[in-house]
């Protein structure tokens, strides 16, 4: 069958959406710089990564936590990952005595510790459940991340998460497809900074925190120096 012109066009628009999506996403580089940088100094005090989503954002998170925990490039070096959705014996005894909304929150109180880093992804940012994750999360002292899509919905504007990243599409799969690229970069850059950070203890630091040169920093995405607040922003 001949490939018609209104096919081509078709396939034409469905990657200028997904190059629209992606040039976005590098738009947002340095505050994602940031995030990674905060991520590194947390494992460097001992934390560790839980991830969590529901569906095929709960598949999300477990790609995310075994490439932290297993890298596929050689010479990596393994971080602490676990995802809450891997125990299906777990999600579905807390679902059925505590409820739905309860079951990343449940696990989080039991696993967590101050220093980890909890990371919730929601293709609508409307998941009642990874919203309660992070809250809980939050409440226990962790650094709180969200992959979102579309407006960002609820999670996005909950004072819980300190670091939101919104895939600013309408179509699940782009949404999808940025999240992947996003937690890529993610895992890349927490290694570029992991290398950097002078651990707790060592001599020139006293909190394990990143010291990174403006040039080094560069590098990374255009890390800023910031205190490490709350920061909301779209990958529009």
């Amino acid at each position: 069958m001949p490939v018609t012109s209104s096919t081509r066009l078709a396939v034409g628009e469905a990657f200028a959406r997904r190059d629209a999506a992606g040039r976005r996403l590098a738009e947002d580089a340095e505050r994602i710089a940031r995030a990674c940088r905060d991520m590194a100094a947390r494992f460097h005090r001992g934390g560790k990564l839980i991830v969590f989503g529901n569906g095929g954002a709960g598949t999300d998170a477990s790609h995310v936590a075994v490439e932290f925990m297993h890298p596929v490039i050689v010479g990596k070096r393994a971080l602490p990952a676990m995802a809450l959705g891997n125990d299906a014996a777990t999600v579905t005894g807390v679902t059925a005595r505590e409820g739905f909304a309860e079951v990343f929150a449940h696990q989080i109180r039991h696993w967590a510790d101050p220093a980890d880093i909890a990371l919730g992804i929601s293709p609508d940012g409307a998941c009642a459940n990874v919203l309660r994750g992070l809250e809980t999360a939050r409440e226990l002292g962790l650094y709180t991340m969200a992959l979102l899509g579309g407006d960002g919905g609820a999670v996005a504007r909950s004072p819980a998460v300190d670091q939101a990243l919104i895939a600013r599409s309408c179509d699940p799969a782009v949404v999808k497809e940025i999240h992947v690229t996003t937690y890529h970069v993610l895992w890349e850059l927490v290694h570029v900074f992991f290398a950097q950070t002078v651990p707790p203890g060592s001599a020139g630091s006293e909190t394990g925190e990143p010291e990174t040169s403006a040039r080094t920093a560069g590098r990374a995405g255009r890390a800023s120096e910031g205190d490490g607040d709350r920061d909301v922003e779209a990958v529009r």
